[in-house]
């Protein structure tokens, strides 16, 4: 229990015994009657929470959010409470960010976008518990105003939320202003299929082998450039057995992720032989270590120091250059195996979700509005019906037996063939690849 003791001069202290049996006390100094009863009460809410582990309830939490940082740091020096961070903008968006150690620094320096919003507009002074909805929907309008584009307009918005919802988190605001704020917005279209015949011409406009394996492996590889691209090193490819191990920068965060294996599909052989052969003695990469050391840096990895060059080769091989450069040979890869593998060996394959493939990977191209306008044009025919043996007065239908040399012969495919008359594949070869001329 925890009583208030009237001191001269209308002062007033709240004394409790604390879970050691260690007497505290609170110094209010001069406060009405009222309020000393009723701080407390809530120090005899935080006390029972303390000594039976439990967490605050929403009116007790929210007293202690609403209170001002003199009267928290009070009660935390009793240990009833956390002590109070710093709740001005500024500082608090600083703080927060460095300690989020599960983000890549690639992400941070995105973050740096939306902080300088923020703190543009409400200065860097400003204190969090002073920012109400009104000021977080004036914030969402004064971004529309600067003609951002909608996709940026929610990102900012969404870190908004995220730097709010934390500071929550930490009691140090009773409310999120950005709860209910947000923006409809979708990426436009910047989706290009990179033909086979586009990139032989990409590939036919470079001598400099070390860009040629870097068009191979994005393109017919599926990795993601520059991180996975620049990353490959030399003895990840397994020759013997047809494979490569890709390391993952972007996703070597997440238990398990720090790698995956693709096939060594067969467009990749001459360009990474070429590009083995080729290297420096010593050679650790597959790429030239130079590519990797000028696109990787403190904030992460950055693509501006590949895209010169290769938008020179892009126009040099006649074509026009297209939006994202290096996704769109990764998109048109996922999408090309899609058409012959199952979806989730083909996600596993290229490193991400179902989801993430059909939202961002997976491309409508020419080839699929030519296919369907040929199939339109064929009739469709019944399948042909086996021929009937009448006995015993019945009709029978009998199927072709296919015809077995020995009992451990099987037939090639199912006696009685579907209705449809298709879902049979060739079969695949899946011994390890022979190729004409050994690796360096």
């Amino acid at each position: 229990m925890a009583s208030v003791v009237k001191r001269p001069g209308g002062h007033r202290w709240i004394q409790f015994v604390d879970p050691n049996g260690k007497r505290q006390t609170i110094r209010l100094g001069a406060a009405p009657a009222k309020t000393a009863n009723e701080v407390c009460g809530r120090v005899e809410g935080l006390l029972a929470a303390k000594m039976y582990g439990v967490a605050f309830d929403r009116d007790l939490a929210g007293w202690l959010a609403g209170i001002d940082a003199k009267l928290q740091n009070k009660l935390a020096a009793v240990g009833l409470c956390e002590a109070r961070e710093s709740a001005l903008l500024a500082s608090f968006i600083k703080a927060y960010v460095q300690g989020r150690t599960d983000v890549k620094p690639a992400t941070k320096e995105v973050w740096r976008q939306g902080e300088a919003g923020l703190i543009d507009f409400f200065g860097s002074d400003k204190p969090m518990r002073d920012v109400t909805p009104g000021d977080a929907d004036r914030y969402k309008l004064h971004l529309i105003g600067k003609k951002l584009a909608p996709m940026t307009v929610r990102k900012r918005l969404q870190f908004a939320t995220m730097v709010f919802r934390a500071a929550l988190r930490r009691r140090l605001i009773s409310e999120s202003p950005f709860a209910d704020v947000s923006i409809k917005a979708s990426m436009p279209n910047k989706e290009r299929f990179i033909t086979r015949e586009e990139t032989k011409l990409l590939m036919d406009a470079t001598t400099d082998h070390n860009w040629r394996a870097i068009i191979a492996l994005a393109r017919y590889g599926g990795l993601r450039c520059p991180s996975e691209v620049l990353s490959l090193t030399r003895d990840a490819i397994d020759w013997a057995n047809g494979r490569i191990r890709v390391a993952s920068p972007k996703t070597e965060h997440h238990p398990g992720k720090e790698s995956r294996v693709i096939p060594l599909f067969p467009e990749l052989v001459e360009p990474l032989l070429t590009a083995l052969e080729r290297a420096p003695e010593g050679a650790v990469y597959v790429v030239d270590e130079r590519f990797r050391k000028a696109a990787v840096g403190p904030a992460g990895w950055r693509s501006v120091n590949l895209r010169t060059t290769f938008q020179k080769i892009v126009k040099r091989a006649g074509l026009t250059p297209w939006p994202r450069l290096f996704h769109n040979l990764r998109s048109s890869r996922q999408t090309e195996l899609a058409e012959r593998f199952p979806s989730h060996v083909v996600c596993d394959w290229l490193g991400n979700s179902e989801d993430i493939a059909r939202k961002h990977y997976y491309q409508t191209t020419d080839d699929h509005y030519a296919r369907a306008l040929t199939d339109e044009a064929k009739p469709k025919q019944n399948p042909k019906q086996p021929e009937t043996v009448s006995g015993g007065g019945e009709s029978q239908s009998q199927a072709p037996v296919p015809v077995c040399a020995d009992e451990n012969d099987t037939p090639p495919f199912s006696a009685i063939p579907p209705a449809d008359g298709e879902g049979f594949e060739p079969p695949v070869d899946s011994r390890p690849q022979q190729f004409s001329r050994l690796p360096p």
